[in-house]
């Protein structure tokens, strides 16, 4: 909070882990679009769709919470992915999260 930064975080719960997100902590002056927030919600529900997240994840707009994630490197892939995406690069987050036909 200090940092004026997005907190992210992974956190191993037994077999599986979470990946969390907090936009507060970035401060009033940072600000996700809500183009942003969109992809971000159809990435987590596909990830749900897939069975990479639990269907009781949080996504968003302020906080992102995603459980059930199968490994602890899928989980930093993913917290990477969304980190950048709240920043506004959604590159990453299109290619841990691919669209499919």
């Amino acid at each position: 909070m200090t940092q004026h930064v997005v907190f992210v975080a992974i956190e191993s719960e037994g077999p599986h882990w979470t990946v969390k997100a907090d936009t507060l902590t970035a401060g009033p002056g940072h600000v996700v679009h809500d183009s942003v927030n969109d992809a971000i919600r159809a990435a987590v529900l596909r990830l749900i769709h897939h069975r990479e997240a639990g269907a009781d994840a949080y996504t968003g707009p302020v906080y992102f919470m995603m459980h059930n994630v199968p490994s602890e490197a899928r989980a930093r892939e993913l917290a990477a992915a969304l980190h950048a995406a709240l920043y506004g690069d959604l590159d990453p987050l299109k290619r841990a999260v691919p669209t499919t036909p």
